[in-house]
């Protein structure tokens, strides 16, 4: 299906109601080979006066190291028959496994930022990351560290810059 751009606010509500069921943030790693990760944490909004995709990446995962090499990111927001896909980008690791390959995924050009956007996907935010700060166990009610970060694996928060949104035809009709 063909792609056209959007507004980057055009599917607020589809991509903020999609992420309890899990988007997909690709990257690309060292090699050139596209990765994809789900996500069910992350924000859409205006900082510093431009339109942002706030993620957040565990410093453990093969993803943060993509991020932090290429500075970019696409966030795809998948169709709800690709739950099985997404599922499978959320419990295995791109250092093991070709996750493109093994969900059936093309890997499509971008046309702002390195990393390529999944083309099954029903939207894609292209992004550019402009900040990335490390989560502060300090500064958090201990209620939040016992239940998500008991193990230590804290987040960085990648704010990328929104370059470009694309949406199937007909997306949201």
């Amino acid at each position: 299906m063909a792609k056209i751009e959007v507004a980057w606010d055009a599917y607020l509500n589809e991509t903020v109601d999609a992420l309890p069921d899990g988007l997909l943030l690709a990257s690309l790693d060292a090699e050139g080979q596209p990765n994809a990760m789900a996500i069910g944490w992350g924000t859409v909004g205006i900082v510093w006066g431009r339109a942002m995709f706030v993620a957040l990446v565990r410093h453990s995962r093969y993803t943060f190291d993509c991020v932090q090499a290429t500075g970019d990111f696409t966030v795809n927001v998948p169709y709800a028959h690709q739950a099985d896909a997404v599922a499978l980008c959320g419990t295995v690791s791109g250092r093991d496994r070709d996750k493109f390959a093994e969900c059936g995924f093309t890997a499509v050009d971008s046309g702002m930022v390195k990393t390529p956007h999944i083309g099954e996907c029903a939207l894609v935010y292209e992004c550019q990351v402009v900040q990335s700060t490390d989560v502060v166990p300090e500064n958090f009610d201990p209620a939040i560290i016992s239940e998500f970060y008991a193990d230590g694996d804290f987040h960085r928060i990648y704010f990328g810059e929104i370059l470009r949104v694309l949406a199937d035809e007909g997306f949201g009709a």
